[in-house]
């Protein structure tokens, strides 16, 4: 059987709320049960809206409920693979732009 690697995904564009917390408890409690590794993937694509002081809120409490994980990493270092499969579905014509506006 291979060891379980969980991960808790938060985006650092506000604080941390009941439904973040429970959800990083059941995977950390998961992870400490089954002997498996605990991993803070900090989603961090929203560039208008994240801040390094709501990333440091996250970490914060997360450790005060006193859940420490064994890896870390962030969305945002895989950009380069996300587009490198994009453009193959669009190559594809398996994906299109869209050119709605926001409005």
């Amino acid at each position: 059987m291979t060891t379980p690697l969980v991960r808790f995904a938060p985006s650092p564009t506000g604080h941390l709320h009941v439904g973040n917390m429970r959800t990083a408890l059941v995977n950390y409690l998961f992870a400490r049960k089954q002997g498996g590794r605990f991993m803070l993937r900090i989603d961090d694509t929203d560039d208008e809206r994240s801040t390094p002081e709501f990333e440091a809120s996250i970490r914060h409490d997360l450790q005060w409920m006193g859940m420490d994980w064994d890896l870390e990493d962030r969305q945002s270092s895989r950009i380069d693979r996300y587009r490198a499969a994009l453009d193959q579905l669009v190559a594809a014509g398996r994906a299109y732009k869209c050119f709605e506006t926001q409005e």
